[in-house]
This record gives structure tokens, sequence and C-alpha cells, in this order.
């Protein structure tokens, strides 16, 4: 791993539920956007988010949206969904 690289570490749902659940296409583009722009500059390419979801990240890979949380130099990733469903299932997965 290059010195300017972040390690990345995936909730278990997103391992089960998330990725499983995009078809080849986005799994693949999906990846290529974590490998090459979270691993590298998170803060740059994703947006902060506001009021309930305060201090998460989305990076935006065409209509899906991949929420995250980067603490030192390792970006947790807590979502991967289309974004129509992603703040409502964050909403849920903060609960439990």
């Amino acid at each position: 791993m290059a010195l300017s690289e972040f390690a990345t570490e995936y909730s278990p749902i997103v391992v089960t539920r998330d990725i499983p659940a995009l078809d080849t296409f986005w799994r693949k583009a999906v990846r290529s956007a974590i490998k090459e722009k979270l691993m590298t500059q998170p803060d740059v390419f994703g947006s902060p988010l506001r009021q309930s979801l305060k201090g998460f990240w989305k990076l935006r890979v065409g209509d899906y949206r991949v929420v995250y949380k980067t603490r030192g130099r390792k970006v947790t990733i807590f979502a991967i969904l289309h974004r129509e469903r992603i703040y409502q299932e964050m909403q849920k997965r903060m609960i439990v």
C-alpha cells in the first residue's frame, strides 16, 4: 500500500447485502471509484452529509451512493445503495 492510500473497511451489511445486490456493471464502477477516489482522497471526492447523518460522507457513483466515514487513514464504508434508498436505509442502520 502506498503511503498516500487510505485503508478501507466495510461494515458487515455492505458485504452481505449491498455489494451482492449490485449488478456486474455497478459493482465494477463502485469498486473502481472506491479504489481511485476513496482510497486516495476521500475528503476531496466525497461530500459531507448533513442533519441526522452529520459525520458521514457520500461518494456519487452514477445513481448509486457510497456512504462512509474517515478516521485517520482509514475509510469505513457503511452503505452502497441507489440514491432513492440510501438515506432512508442509513437512518435504519444507525438505529441498529
